[in-house]
């Protein structure tokens, strides 16, 4: 068990589920507008060059709708760019999780096991994050951390 600091992220974001796929062709439109954009040269302020995915604003749990956001970390969310959303995530406990192998299929497995564990897991369903550092571009040695808020 984790404990994160509340931290600030700017970036874009869609609203989605995990029904019919959905999630899946969203996300992955979501990820090509990030980079077809540039919002990474966009961002101001930048704690670092990790790129956060956070899934927020659950309707319920890991089968109703949410919202994810693509961003980075900031300092402040005084310069949020045209077209960009800034969003600030309250600090907590976090379970950690690492997803290795080929991208994204490894992020993908990885969240097939936390849904499979959902009850166990005590999720608190605030926000969860996927974090995407330099060990994130390996090719079949890839590695993305995986937070989950515990209640």
């Amino acid at each position: 068990m984790e404990n994160i600091e509340n931290f600030k992220i700017i970036g874009i974001e869609t609203k989605t589920t995990n029904e019919d796929g959905k999630a899946s062709d969203d996300l992955g439109k979501l990820w090509e507008q990030f980079f077809a954009k540039n919002v990474p040269n966009q961002i101001v302020n930048k704690k670092s060059d990790e790129i956060f995915a956070i899934y927020t604003d659950y309707e319920s749990d890991y089968t109703g709708e949410y919202t994810c956001v693509i961003g980075m970390k900031v300092h402040s969310l005084d310069k949020i760019p045209d077209e960009l959303i800034g969003r600030e995530f309250e600090s907590g406990k976090y379970q950690k999780f690492i997803a290795k192998g080929e991208m994204p299929s490894a992020v993908v497995e990885t969240w097939k096991d936390i849904w499979a564990k959902d009850k166990e897991l005590n999720r608190k369903y605030t926000a969860d994050f996927e974090v995407y550092g330099g060990k994130s571009q390996n090719g079949e040695n890839s590695e993305v951390e995986i937070y989950i808020a515990k209640k």
